[in-house]
């Protein structure tokens, strides 16, 4: 008769945002993810930010060697999950800690999560505080006012989208955008030419554009530059700035939807209470 044993363990895996701002982001469920990994995988750059995980947990692996020169980013990604999911399937508690929101613009964290789900494997996303919290912030821009799109700039161009130019308008990765090669970290003037061309068929050229980036050390101030939309293609920009459009036209009221409210504001005052 074999001695009963311990069941096996097993993995599992937690993507967690550090936020955009060192240290002053993180939140106590993202760092407690952090301190009781078996294995920290990192998709941060920054040395100084890889200096600080590392002090929270002495086995911290960067992802970014899988980068490469004239390399798909697609490829690194997967290669990402891959490395990760190794450790989970060897049974090791697994963390991959991403900047700002690990949900937002990340391809790898989505994929490692339903990937170790569909195997069986504990699978969590602990949010953050991204990119996008920090620019309404920063800009003083209520969502909830005018409305808010929000557009990776490749995908506006690449596909028939409808812009609503009574709304503020978000282009994300802009410094990237028309890169269909997946293998370029920023896009020269010409490519941002042909962002500032379609965005004429729903701006004036003179209207008023914003190129924001959020801080990542709390000694840092946000960039914030303001210039017209004829003048976005000679602004310097890589991945991490994000271009802001305010709305160009007032909000147009809907006189029919309004009249079938009012009648229905009227019948229920007539209804005894």
């Amino acid at each position: 008769m074999k001695p009963i044993t311990a069941e096996a363990p097993r993995g599992s895996i937690a993507c967690v945002g550090v936020g955009m701002t060192l240290g002053s982001h993180l939140t106590p469920l993202a760092r407690s993810h952090i301190q009781q990994a078996d294995v920290v995988f990192t998709a941060v750059s920054d040395h100084v930010v890889a200096l600080w995980l590392e002090r929270m947990h002495p086995d911290v692996r960067s992802l970014h060697g899988y980068y490469g020169h004239g390399k798909s980013r697609m490829i690194t990604y997967k290669e990402w999950v891959s490395v990760m999911m190794a450790e989970v399937r060897a049974g090791k508690r697994v963390c991959g800690v991403f900047y700002g929101h690990p949900g937002v613009f990340a391809w790898s964290p989505h994929k490692v999560i339903e990937l170790a789900r569909s195997e069986g494997y504990l699978a969590h996303m602990e949010p953050g505080i991204s990119a996008e919290d920090c620019l309404y912030a920063d800009l003083g821009i209520d969502p909830g006012r005018f409305g808010c799109q929000h557009f990776e700039a490749s995908q506006l161009l690449l596909y028939e989208r409808r812009i609503d130019p009574s709304a503020y308008l978000v282009l994300w990765q802009a410094g990237l955008v028309g890169d269909l090669s997946l293998t370029r970290f920023s896009t020269g003037a010409a490519y941002r030419r042909v962002l500032v061309q379609r965005l004429a068929e729903d701006y004036p050229l003179d209207h008023q554009v914003i190129v924001y980036s959020a801080p990542t050390l709390p000694i840092q101030q946000p960039e914030i530059v303001r210039v017209a939309l004829r003048e976005l293609p000679e602004v310097a920009m890589t991945a991490k700035e994000t271009v802001v459009v305010p709305p160009a036209i007032p909000l147009k009221q809907n006189l029919a939807i309004r009249a079938v409210l009012e009648a229905l504001d009227a019948e229920a005052a007539r209804l005894p209470t």
